[in-house]
């Protein structure tokens, strides 16, 4: 009865966001336009806002951060291309079986540089989700991502990505079609490849389909992601037969940036505006287009040489304990 109030309270508060930030655009339109006797009214909105959004966003469990990481309007890879970079001109296809849209990939220019951007898109409405396959990439996708890392190499282009995937696709077809050997070519590229490469993760960064993204010289992850070697839900399955453990299972798993960050998995944690970054995505774009351009540039300044050995022993580094 006490997580079912819980629920509610959270249902509540958020849809309170909702109408708040809404009624904030309107009525900063409006002073814009010159109605300055609403300034006052605009300016009591945004401190409720804030209070509401410090008190929701102060006492988060990892269960709930793991629903705020799937929030079906939380940005996506295609909105911070869209976003964080210009001219952006999207490659296709393996050359040797097909395109898979839960991969975009391509080429584009961060504030005057070019870049490649690589990430995981779910997509948003029904017939996109379906298209894209819910953010799960096939083997071609992998593949995909392989070819564009070699062209970034070749033109010496860093190499950005964005991770939001629940996993690789498992499907029967997948499978036959060497997913994990796809997946194992990203991993081995990545780790040697003679560009600087940052990875993020903006939402939901499951399994080694995540990890395909994410062999980097930086990590960064939005403060309300998650990143794990499985899902909650599929923890709860194994460990304790049942999916309702879910939330249980979400806090043992570490999978916060917070948790993340002290284990050494990720070296930044990106704040997201107050309320998560769906409420205020511009505000979202231009945090996380700063922290890219601030380890861009410090990545620039090592010599590829020591760019790629040091990337290897951070990876080599993980997992490494005394009893």
């Amino acid at each position: 009865m006490a997580v079912e109030t819980e629920k509610e309270n959270n249902l509540d508060i958020e849809m309170r966001l909702h109408y708040l930030q809404n009624k904030i655009e309107f009525l900063r339109e409006k002073v814009k336009k010159g109605e300055k006797h609403r300034l006052s009214e605009l300016v009591e909105l945004r401190r409720e806002f804030k209070d509401l959004a410090r008190k929701k966003m102060s006492s988060l469990s990892a269960w709930e951060k793991v629903q705020l990481a799937r929030h079906p309007k939380r940005p996506h890879t295609i909105d911070y291309i869209q976003n964080i970079f210009t001219d952006f001109v999207e490659l296709h296809g393996d050359r040797k079986f097909g395109d898979d849209k839960a991969i975009i990939a391509g080429f584009a220019f961060f504030e005057g540089e070019p870049v490649v951007v690589i990430g995981h898109e779910k997509g948003r409405d029904t017939k996109e989700k379906i298209e894209r396959n819910f953010g799960m990439p096939h083997p071609e996708g992998y593949r995909k991502a392989v070819r564009v890392m070699k062209l970034a190499e070749k033109f010496r282009r860093p190499v950005i990505t964005f991770i939001d995937t629940p996993g690789a696709f498992p499907g029967v077809g997948a499978e036959e079609r060497g997913q994990s050997q796809a997946i194992a070519e990203s991993l081995m590229v990545m780790g040697s490849l003679k560009v600087p490469i940052i990875a993020t993760v903006i939402g939901e960064g499951g399994s080694g389909g995540a990890l395909a993204l994410g062999v980097a010289d930086r990590i960064l992850m939005l403060e309300n992601a998650i990143y794990s070697v499985i899902s909650p839900e599929g923890c709860a399955a194994i460990l304790f037969k049942s999916q309702e453990k879910a939330p249980q299972a979400a806090e043992s798993l570490k999978i916060t940036a917070e948790d993340l960050k002290k284990l050494g998995v990720i070296d930044e944690i990106v704040k997201e505006p107050l309320g998560g970054a769906h409420l205020q995505p511009n505000k979202m774009y231009r945090l996380l287009k700063r922290a890219l351009r601030t380890n861009l540039r410090c990545l620039k300044r090592i010599p590829v040489k020591e760019l790629v050995e040091k990337r290897q022993q951070k990876f080599y580094s993980m997992g490494i304990y005394q009893e």
